[in-house]
């Protein structure tokens, strides 16, 4: 097993997302109501203990779909560039 994912499991049972339902996590669209349901689940985020955990599993794994770490995809793609070596 992927040593990346086997250690996702420890933080994952503790997600503040747990408590809802998935599907506010996968907003559809980036603007109107796809907008306010990311804005909801970032804010859902922002009270999660492992966030950090979270976001770092999504930037590791490539996670190009969803709210992860209080992050949308396009917020990702921007660390990712931002992350990636010069050259």
């Amino acid at each position: 097993m992927n040593r990346l994912y086997h250690e996702s499991e420890d933080w994952v049972a503790q997600g503040a997302c747990r408590q809802y339902d998935p599907e506010l996590f996968f907003p559809v669209g980036t603007d109107g109501p796809g907008l306010d349901t990311a804005e909801l689940a970032k804010a859902i985020c922002r009270t999660c203990t492992v966030r950090q955990q979270c976001l770092l599993w999504a930037l590791r794994s490539g996670e190009a779909h969803g709210v992860w770490g209080g992050t949308t995809p396009e917020e990702r793609r921007l660390m990712r560039r931002e992350l990636a070596p010069a050259g």
